[in-house]
């Protein structure tokens, strides 16, 4: 297993084909409200790899000098439950923590608010709607 972060072509194209198999294919989300105005050249995304096979990823973007709001977070389905979500959460904090970030914001879908408590966020009061999926805010200090 190894993890990369950067910005790198041939990374985004893993972390693309995650996002692809997981949120647009898996999911049934949208094409073009799953690759948005964040996703660029100058993007930052931590993505694990088993072997030459990208198996998890997750996307770095800083909301301000301070914070940070990772997203974008998917395991491909064979990877699940085997402790791949929480190596890119905590690669994306250490990250941002380089970056001067103190803060982490989550826009995470309902589901999956336990798995991001369970790594030390709060949930934030309310249920809203992105994508068409039932989503909470979860937020860290680092």
């Amino acid at each position: 297993m190894k993890i990369h972060i950067g910005n790198e072509n041939w990374n985004q194209a893993a972390a693309y084909y995650i996002r692809m198999s997981v949120f647009v294919l898996e999911k049934g989300i949208a094409l073009e409200d799953e690759f948005d105005g964040h996703d660029h050249d100058q993007t930052v995304y931590v993505v694990v790899y088993d072997g030459d096979q990208p198996v998890a990823t997750g996307r770095f973007l800083k909301t301000d000098d301070h914070a940070v709001r990772p997203g974008r977070i998917a395991v491909l389905k064979d990877y699940r439950n085997k402790g791949f979500g929480d190596l890119v959460i905590t690669e994306l904090e250490k990250y941002a923590k380089n970056e001067g970030c103190h803060t982490s914001v989550i826009h995470g879908e309902l589901s999956a608010a336990g798995f991001y408590e369970k790594l030390g966020y709060r949930r934030e009061p309310g249920v809203y709607e992105e994508d068409g999926v039932p989503c909470v805010t979860l937020k860290k200090t680092l």
